[in-house]
């Protein structure tokens, strides 16, 4: 068996994978509901490691319990995980402060600065971003504002990276991960000496860089009772969720994209070019295949404000369920009768140029407008997002032809699914696979169990796919013309 973990924003999954069959042996998450995310000030995201792991032990113990086989047969462990977010450890290990998350936007203005101070050249030739709200920026702002905090710091990480050091007692990381603090030297493959260098960040403080693919750390004695596990099983796959999604999503070379409607909805395209989006609103990091000698970047388009908008109008509409909640909003004409939904709730939109919108409900009628049309709004709001997306991935020379997505999250809504076919013109494929999955199997081929991709990902069979049908242009129109007044 493979034990795969993906480390998200709401929970943590586990699920173990037959390594003959590649199907999933059993599933569990935890918590059950959502993990909180704190926001001490406006803007501002954290969430504590300490419970992190918390619930990647229980998630473990539980399907453990769940697959009807002996802990002792699972081989290795692979990690997906919450990208950009910082963790900062003493000497002793311990945390000294809450993991700022991926969608706190406190760094933006001192990404600004970095961005200045480096030049428009630097960032793009060689990091192929701007430093914006990423790692880098954060593990700055911490030595800014809570200098006491970062004096003590003897090794930050990733949010995967601390996970995988609860298992083994390495603190490491990957490349890939590092390119996604903006913390990589495509030019040169290496560390990027003028970035540490202006930032006076010691080398020292900096992780072991281990292959996205092989041995990372074995399970320690104190991991295995904690968690179950066999002692010394190894960590053998480590990437940002939507590398992950993309591997999951058989998303490898150029031309390929994969899409994720979770707590933010993403685009996904994988390239060979070493270029960068001259507004930076899309970001360039190492694919889980990349190398300096055949570059395989992921081009990303982040869209903050997908399923956590879903969530707080399910939760604000006092209707959980979310069978429920598509029945409701697929009784709704298209176009929700004039009711738009910005969703831009859930901090700064790299692909906005960080200009402040919020989230927004216009065009609101009291004497027409249910709780149905605001979710149907919603969902085509989210929809119109990813389409303002998808153009500017067109202005980059990244024409999707499919899109390949898993059965969860967001996609599990047909209105949703087809209300993108439908305003990006393009079919989408509903492939079987998720972040826990591709972890796992991906700990497969880091361990030596399968010898190619290919083999450890198995043949790509889309279980259902939308076909662009409707046009949305005059939808679309409406909501873009919403959007620049609200960013103006």
């Amino acid at each position: 068996m493979l034990l795969g973990l993906d480390l998200g924003s709401s929970s943590i999954k586990a699920c173990l994978v037959d390594v003959d069959t590649r199907k999933v042996l059993a599933s569990a998450q935890s918590p059950e509901n959502e993990m909180v995310i704190h926001a001490p000030q406006p803007g501002w995201a954290e969430q504590d490691p300490e419970e992190w792991w918390k619930h990647t032990v229980l998630a473990i113990r539980n399907v453990l319990a769940a697959c009807g086989r002996q802990a002792s047969d699972v081989k290795a462990v692979g990690i997906g995980y919450q990208m950009h977010g910082l963790v900062v450890l003493d000497k002793q290990g311990k945390v000294l402060r809450p993991s700022i998350i991926w969608c706190d936007s406190r760094a933006v203005d001192v990404g600004d600065d970095i961005y200045r101070a480096l030049g428009e050249n630097y960032c793009r030739e060689h990091l192929l971003n701007a430093p914006g709200n990423f790692t880098a920026s954060k593990l700055h702002w911490v030595d800014i504002y809570e200098s006491e905090v970062y004096e003590k710091t003897a090794v930050f990480m990733l949010p995967g990276d601390y996970l995988a050091y609860r298992l083994t007692g390495l603190a490491g990381t990957t490349q890939s991960g590092l390119s996604e603090g903006i913390l990589w030297d495509f030019k040169n493959h290496a560390l990027p000496e003028k970035m540490l260098s202006l930032l006076g960040i010691n080398p020292d403080i900096i992780p072991i860089i281990f292959p996205t693919f092989g041995i990372q750390g074995l399970v320690t004695k104190t991991a295995a009772t904690e968690t179950g596990l066999p002692e010394g099983i190894p960590i053998t796959y480590r990437a940002g969720d939507q590398p992950n999604n993309a591997w999951a999503m058989r998303a490898l070379e150029p031309g390929d994209m994969a899409g994720n409607g979770g707590t933010s909805g993403v685009v996904y395209a994988v390239s060979d070019q070493l270029r960068a989006d001259p507004l930076n609103r899309v970001n360039n990091f190492a694919h889980v295949n990349h190398s300096a000698q055949d570059p395989r970047i992921g081009v990303l388009l982040c869209i903050n404000g997908a399923g956590s908008m879903y969530r707080w109008l399910r939760r604000e509409t006092g209707t959980e369920d979310y069978p429920v909640l598509e029945n409701m909003a697929a009784k709704v004409p298209a176009g929700a009768d004039g009711l738009r939904v910005l969703p831009f709730g859930n901090g700064v939109e790299r692909m906005l140029q960080n200009r402040p919108c919020g989230a927004r409900v216009l065009g609101l009628d009291v004497n027409r407008h249910s709780r149905a049309h605001l979710l149907r709004a919603g969902l085509e709001g989210i929809a119109c997002a990813f389409r303002y997306g998808v153009d500017i991935m067109r202005e980059n020379g990244l024409e999707p032809r499919v899109l390949r997505v898993g059965p969860d999250n967001l996609f599990r809504s047909a209105v949703f699914s087809q209300s993108i076919a439908d305003l990006c013109k393009v079919r989408i494929d509903v492939v079987a696979g998720n972040g826990a999955w591709g972890a796992a199997v991906g700990a497969g081929y880091g361990a030596y169990i399968y010898h190619s991709h290919q083999e450890a990902l198995g043949e790509v069979k889309a279980e259902k796919t939308y076909e662009p049908q409707d046009d949305s242009e005059a939808l679309y129109s409406s909501w873009k013309s919403q959007l620049e007044q609200a960013i103006q």
